[in-house]
């Protein structure tokens, strides 16, 4: 009875090993002879998965209808054209941002909306320095209103996109341009006659959206369809590809709501007629870059702190001023009636004098 046990035990052990092998030949065939047929199987289900992106679509069409083309007209010939946005709804009137120098030199000015709707539009007011304009339309003209952004919050790398009218408004009105933002409190440099010497400095975004001309006034929004900024073609170059700017929200709505007033932007004067030190060409151990002053006005701010013919400014508070249009920046941070502290070189001298500013004479 014990040898009969043990021989099934055998048979069971060697019916054990016979199934391993032959389970372990079958797997080997199947990796062998058929990876083809796994493998395109799994490439087949890759190649069914559908892919949507909307991209920034929601936010373009949050802005979109805020968007207008603007034309500038000398009499009845169209002079210029560019591109601004409804910013604000006071009821009875609409108010639209641009460039002053979409509109400057024209006599009257036209709004051109979405809808093709085109209405005159009352130029509310202007700053050449700012380069901002401010129109008003009926508001049972407008379609929508932009919603404005916070630049605090911005960071680099965010996705930024521009809506204008580039190079000709009636065949590419409202172009939507994607880019990020490369750059903030970028100083750029502005001609404000197109001549090659530079008369002003301004504070501005960054970014490589296109920006064309004709894009000039329109806006530059974040990824949620919010306005961070006013594109300007006047800051770009041709010499350079893939930098276009804008002017922060901010600062414009700062200008926007004194020109909505009635209020002229007036700014501080010293009273003195000026030249780059570098246009001169004197040499000078000391001063490298400054300010030099040709005349002072008599009784000017300048002329009552004791400035002179002859004297080379190089510094605002602690502010270097290597330009006239360096001064100008730092100049135009004040306000009428502050004191400031000029520093200044007099025969190879540095001294400081402090100026309570004023208002130019009308």
């Amino acid at each position: 009875m014990k040898e009969y046990k043990s021989e099934n035990k055998m048979k069971s052990g060697v019916v054990l090993l016979i199934a391993f092998f032959v389970g372990a030949l079958a797997m080997f065939a199947l990796v062998r002879y058929y990876p083809t047929t796994v493998t395109n199987n799994v490439t087949k289900t890759v190649k069914d998965v559908t892919v949507t992106e909307t991209g920034i679509a929601d936010a373009v069409e949050k802005v979109y209808d805020a968007v207008v083309t603007v034309e500038t007209y000398k009499g009845s010939n169209l002079y210029a054209t560019g591109t601004g946005f409804v910013y604000k709804d006071a009821g009875s009137k609409a108010y639209i941002l641009t460039n002053n120098h979409v509109i400057e030199s024209g006599s009257s000015v036209k709004v051109v909306f979405t809808n093709q709707s085109s209405v005159e539009a009352t130029i509310v007011g202007s700053d050449k320095y700012a380069d901002i304009a401010v129109l008003a339309v009926d508001s049972k003209n407008i379609i929508s209103v932009a919603e404005i952004g916070d630049n605090s919050t911005t960071r680099l790398g965010d996705t930024v996109f521009a809506v204008g009218a580039p190079i000709d408004s009636s065949a590419y009105s409202w172009s939507v341009t994607r880019g990020i933002l490369s750059g903030k409190d970028r100083l750029v440099e502005v001609s404000l006659t197109n001549s090659s010497v530079s008369d002003w400095v301004m504070s501005v975004l960054q970014t490589d959206a296109a920006i064309n001309s004709g894009n000039s006034g329109g806006p530059l929004a974040n990824s949620n369809g919010q306005i961070i900024g006013i594109t300007s073609m006047k800051l770009a170059s041709s010499s350079i590809e893939g930098m276009g700017f804008a002017i922060p929200i901010e600062d414009a709505l700062k200008y926007a709501e004194s020109l909505e007033s009635g209020k002229k932007i007036e700014r501080p004067y010293l009273g003195i007629s000026m030249i780059n030190l570098s246009d001169l060409n004197i040499l000078n151990s000391d001063i490298d870059s400054g300010v030099y002053i040709e005349s002072v006005e008599k009784n000017s701010p300048a002329d009552k702190a004791g400035l002179k013919n002859g004297d080379v400014i190089v510094k605002i508070e602690d502010n270097d001023v290597s330009s006239l249009a360096y001064l100008k920046y730092q100049l135009y941070k004040h306000n009428i009636g502050d004191k400031v502290n000029i520093s200044f070189y007099r025969n190879n001298e540095l001294k400081t004098v402090t100026i309570e500013l004023s208002e130019a004479a009308s």
